[in-house]
């Protein structure tokens, strides 16, 4: 359904464009009427901008239609998780060393007279 709402609003911006650029504006009648003598009144004849007008209106309501009604289904959907949620959980739990680069887990019961710590291993 976006999909084809998405496509629509392309089109309509693309003809709203195509309609703007064809009209011409009321500065091109006037200047027509003082130069060559084109037209016959200060703002010339209307011809086909009635039209163009009313095509133009109709493309612009239409874009800004399909522009809110885009920007109400954006707002519905669910947040999407991160790519690091989506991770296996198994993934997780291996940190990437290798297992004999591991220490080894120390006994919970060191006898008082043994250090926990081998001191030649430090120097």
């Amino acid at each position: 359904m976006d999909q084809i709402i998405l496509i629509v609003h392309v089109l309509l911006a693309l003809s709203l464009i195509g309609l703007v650029l064809i009209q011409h504006g009321k500065g091109a009648d006037m200047g027509a009427a003082f130069g060559s003598g084109a037209s016959a009144t200060v703002f010339g004849s209307s011809g086909s901008g009635s039209f163009l007008t009313r095509a133009t209106a109709v493309i612009a309501a239409l874009f800004f239609a399909t522009s809110l009604t885009l920007a109400f289904l954006s707002g519905q959907k669910p947040e999407q998780d991160s790519v690091m949620d989506q991770m296996p959980a198994a993934a997780e739990e291996t940190s990437g060393i290798p297992d004999e680069l591991i220490a080894p887990e120390l006994p919970a019961d060191i006898p008082a007279g043994i250090p926990a710590i081998d001191t030649d291993l430090l120097e």
